[in-house]
């Protein structure tokens, strides 16, 4: 299947009134999980261009640290991944505690790049746009159109680059199980 970059959303849909942001249900973790990934599939173009343009910033002012702090991040998410497919234990944790899957790969990022170069490149250039994107894909609610796209890319329909990123951290389920939720709620 071919990959399609989602579109730009319109900066009134990303990033309107008050009235379209609420603090999730701490107590159910499931329907905060569903939040933040349908959030992060329908606001992927914008979530990059927020993330670009602060890692450009940082990279302009320390290019070196921050090549070095973006390497060393895809290494260890990489082999975060595959060690996760490997190994029952951490397929298991990957799929159970997904923030804390991607706290333990922030944290061994930050370990290896304090010893080899720039903290502070990687806190500014690497954490501040993925905490801008968490809290945003938290707090921001789903609309009507958010929800029929995620739909898609769950069922196959489309595949897009963040539905690849998701899938590697298990966030996607069967897409048998997201056609049969799907069409439960059309019924509804």
């Amino acid at each position: 299947m071919e990959v399609q970059v989602a579109p730009l959303r319109a900066w009134d849909d990303f990033f309107p009134g008050s009235d379209r942001f609420a603090l999730p249900d701490y107590k159910d973790i499931s329907k905060w999980n569903n939040r933040v990934v349908s959030n992060l599939l329908y606001y992927q173009t914008n979530y990059l261009m927020v993330a670009a343009a602060l890692v450009s910033i940082v990279g302009f002012l320390s290019p070196l640290n921050m090549l070095i702090g973006g390497t060393v991040v895809v290494l260890v998410f990489l082999g975060f991944v595959w060690m996760s497919h490997n190994k029952d234990i951490l397929r298991k944790l990957k799929k159970q505690y997904p923030t804390t899957f991607v706290v333990a790969i922030m944290l061994s990022s930050y370990f290896l790049i304090s010893y080899l170069g720039d903290v502070m490149v990687f806190m500014f250039g690497i954490t501040l746009p993925l905490l801008l994107m968490f809290v945003h894909a938290s707090l921001r609610l789903r609309n009507i159109q958010n929800k029929l796209q995620n739909k898609m890319e769950g069922i196959g329909l489309k595949k897009t680059p963040m539905g690849f990123i998701l899938d590697a951290l298990e966030q996607q389920e069967d897409s048998i199980n997201k056609l049969a939720d799907y069409i439960s709620k059309v019924k509804e």
